[in-house]
């Protein structure tokens, strides 16, 4: 057997330093009231977000029928158009 294959094989992986997102719908953003604020802490209280990560961000499936401030990590661009189109605001926290 070769040297080459007998040495294990390691190297370097990024996987370590990635940005890891919960996703949350936008039909789960019904469950709150008109014109309520929308965070991470409401969205974890709520039981929308479960687990750990980086931070939430806002996906675009399904249809809100609610004005509301939403404060993410970040915003698919179907999702923020479809809150600012019936008046909302999309923040971007970091």
């Amino acid at each position: 057997m070769p040297l080459i294959r007998r040495i294990p094989k390691r190297g370097f992986n990024n996987k370590a330093f990635g940005t890891t997102y919960l996703p949350v719908n936008l039909t789960s953003l019904n469950l709150f009231e008109e014109g309520a604020v929308v965070d991470a802490a409401a969205l974890k209280a709520a039981g929308i977000a479960k687990g750990t990560s980086d931070g939430v961000k806002i996906l675009g499936t399904g249809e809100l029928t609610k004005k509301l401030t939403v404060r993410a990590s970040a915003f698919s661009a179907a999702a923020k158009a479809a809150i600012e189109k019936l008046g909302g605001t999309a923040e971007v926290v970091s």
